[in-house]
């Protein structure tokens, strides 16, 4: 049974139109890990909440042209801070860890096509 909910998530994940591929992967991180972990090739995103590692993989597969061979995820939970004397609370952040196969590379400089 759990073979079959692998197998249908993989399939919504590579039928994804282009709308719903942006919707997964909503944006690279930028910070001094992430440019670490570039050299041990590594690329970290902001991702959707709700997105799995099947779908972030694929997403990320066709958006780069590139071959992913893990992914790994963390949810950042969102900090309590004070906006005017009053207590508020930032939004919680799902970020990706892609590792990418051997010999390929992303350039997040370059415009998406």
């Amino acid at each position: 049974m759990t073979i079959s909910i692998v197998m249908n998530a993989r399939k919504t994940a590579e039928n994804m139109s282009q709308e719903a591929l942006y919707d997964v992967v909503r944006s690279p991180l930028i910070t001094e890990k992430a440019t670490l972990l570039s050299e041990r090739n590594q690329v970290v995103f902001k991702v959707s909440t709700t997105a799995t590692k099947p779908q972030i993989k694929a997403a990320v597969e066709k958006l780069f042209n590139v071959k992913v061979s893990g992914v790994n995820t963390l949810v950042q939970k969102g900090k309590t801070k004070r906006v005017k004397g009053r207590p508020g609370r930032r939004s919680d952040i799902k970020k990706a860890y892609v590792q990418l196969a051997e010999g390929q590379s992303i350039d997040l400089t370059a415009k998406l096509g």
